[in-house]
């Protein structure tokens, strides 16, 4: 079963930069706005780059409003990667911006 966590629930671990957050969303969309700390690692490009991921940390998925994010964490959890989605996504964060 995937694990999901709403996005403001993880604003204190967001301010602190602790969590391995990918945002799946396209660079040109990652650019225009994204959490603190994320890393970009577009749904569009997955396929062929996921194994940059350390099959030994745990990561949070998110993208623009948790869909895209779900999809990765399906994808990832069948590859045997510890993963969390992101609910609400992008679009419900109260705090700021990159």
């Amino acid at each position: 079963m995937m694990k999901s966590k709403a996005v403001n629930d993880l604003a204190a671990e967001v301010e602190a930069k602790t969590l391995n957050l990918i945002d799946v969303r396209e660079a040109d969309e990652f650019a225009s706005g994204h959490l603190p700390g994320a890393i970009n690692l577009p749904l569009s490009d997955f396929l062929e780059r996921y194994e940059e991921l350390d099959k030994g940390k745990s990561y949070h998925i998110i993208c623009r409003s948790g869909a895209r994010s779900a999809q990765a964490c399906a994808f990832l959890e069948e590859e045997g990667y510890d993963v969390t989605n992101v609910a609400g996504g992008t679009i419900a964060w109260l705090g700021d911006l990159e």
